[in-house]
């Protein structure tokens, strides 16, 4: 269930993060699970006090978390075909469907730890509706992409950056502040 008025400002990074009671490492808690979306409610130092969508909360290493832009990134060119949402999300649905079987056989006794773990191992989805709004885990690109019900742009990628010597052609990103790059 999720909280009234959660809107993830962060993801957990993609191989999940160690969380603690408070902003002191002798008290850990359960580590967050990759690709979670969080709530930065409040930082001290390195430490981030996060919200999940069903209220629980916990402090971790806050420069780990991944930034969810607020204002997702608009496209002014026509809708292209390879970026209809419809594709993505009935692959997501088939990918819940596949974990919803393995969760239900585990509960019912026909798997075991093991083979429950053999049966989800790769799988990934990540998914948060918000209203109009939607971000979903894009698998089969390592990508993260916003959608408005219409068209689906990326923002962010599991790739690293990409060095200017590996791809001449392609300028290296400039980090542009208000006071200039």
């Amino acid at each position: 269930m999720t909280s009234p008025g959660f809107r993830p400002t962060h993801v957990v990074p993609q191989h999940g993060m160690p969380a603690w009671e408070a902003p002191d490492p002798a008290r850990p808690t359960v580590p967050l699970d990759p690709l979670l979306p969080v709530q930065l409610v409040e930082r001290r130092g390195d430490w981030g006090h996060v919200m999940c969508a069903n209220g629980w909360s916990a402090w971790v290493d806050g420069r780990f978390l991944v930034a969810v832009p607020q204002d997702p990134p608009a496209t002014g060119d026509p809708q292209a075909r390879t970026a209809d949402p419809r594709p993505l999300l009935a692959r997501t649905e088939q990918a819940l469907a596949r974990y919803r079987t393995a969760v239900e056989e585990l509960a019912g006794g026909g798997l075991d730890g093991e083979s429950f773990r053999g049966r989800t191992k790769g799988l990934r989805i990540g998914l948060v509706v918000d209203g109009e709004s939607m971000w979903l885990y894009d698998t089969e690109h390592g990508r993260w992409v916003y959608g408005d019900g219409t068209r689906l742009s990326t923002y962010a990628t599991d790739d690293e950056p990409r060095a200017a010597a590996a791809d001449p052609g392609h300028a290296p990103t400039q980090v542009v502040t208000p006071d200039g790059p």
